[in-house]
């Protein structure tokens, strides 16, 4: 799991518009992409980054974070990520369970923002604060007034006002950042592509940091992913022809950051071979080998 610079890792990826990358836990997350030809503005002093109109991505290659590289299989296809993780120690970020004003954000991407104050949602996540960040002086005030509750508790008018203004969305990791600056949509509204966020009160009572799915190492805790562009999917998340490059690509990316285990498991299946069953023993063995043979059967359409 300690196959290539994390730093590497980072710089490569943010330079390719065609990673996505998301910043988060379960129930909760800020999503970041961005069009080959949008305008960006890329960062690189103590943090990697960069932002362009719609949102901003910052991280900081610190010594413990540990990236973590895997699939899913899942009936006719495949998932592929790769975990940006810390020890269970070091991950722990404010946890508030109310609405709390933390003042202006002085380490926001763009200059222009650092005045704006930061506002907790205060949705309890270990690894991750969830924020918005405000600058017009009446939703400061009713999101003062509103301080020290639950968003979610019963009466409390501050989700809808934060649907309708719309005020840019900030989560945070010990690493980094993702910022969305564009609209959140109504209830049941699906989001635009590019930067957007998702919070799900019905998965965020299930208290995961991830999901039961990814295969995420005892004694590290998932903060954000990396999405490299997928070798079945356009950048729309539409169904494209087998893309050899990028199937090949993630390959070595498994090589680097995988388990071990289960990359072998995927070679073996790509190979044409068929693993013992007792080495397919297991929930993430078995997805592994799941996602392989979805790979070879794209191979050959």
């Amino acid at each position: 799991m300690t196959g290539g610079s994390v730093e590497s890792l980072l710089r490569d990826h943010l330079a390719d518009p065609a990673s996505a990358w998301s910043l988060g836990a379960y129930g909760a997350v800020a999503a970041f992409s961005r069009d080959p030809a949008e305008p960006v503005t890329f960062r690189d002093d103590e943090r990697i980054g960069l932002a362009t109109a719609r949102g901003a991505i910052m991280f900081a290659a610190t010594p413990d974070l540990v990236p973590f590289a895997y699939e899913t299989g899942f009936t006719g296809g495949w998932s592929q990520a790769v975990a940006l993780c810390l020890p269970e120690a070091a991950c722990a970020m404010g946890r508030r369970a109310v609405l709390t004003e933390l003042g202006p954000d002085a380490a926001a991407a763009r200059a222009q923002d650092r005045g704006a104050i930061l506002f907790d949602l205060g949705l309890g996540l270990r690894a991750v604060d969830a924020c918005v960040r405000v600058a017009d002086p009446g939703l400061i005030d009713d999101l003062r007034a509103a301080a020290g509750r639950p968003i979610f508790a019963p009466g409390n008018p501050v989700g809808p006002i934060l649907v309708a203004a719309g005020p840019h969305r900030v989560f945070l990791a010990r690493f980094g950042r993702i910022e969305v600056y564009t609209p959140i949509p109504p209830e049941g509204g699906a989001s635009a592509p590019g930067p957007h966020t998702h919070i799900l009160p019905k998965l965020l009572r299930l208290g995961r940091t991830h999901a039961a799915t990814a295969p995420i190492p005892p004694g590290l805790v998932p903060c954000a992913a990396l999405h490299p562009a997928h070798p079945t999917k356009d950048a729309a998340g539409r169904r494209a022809g087998f893309d050899a490059a990028r199937h090949a690509a993630f390959g070595r990316l498994l090589d680097a950051w995988g388990d071990p285990a289960l990359t072998a498991l995927r070679r073996m299946v790509l190979a044409g071979g068929e693993p013992d069953p007792g080495l397919a023993n297991g929930r993430f063995a078995r997805s592994a080998i799941r996602a392989a043979r979805a790979q070879v059967v794209a191979m050959r359409d």
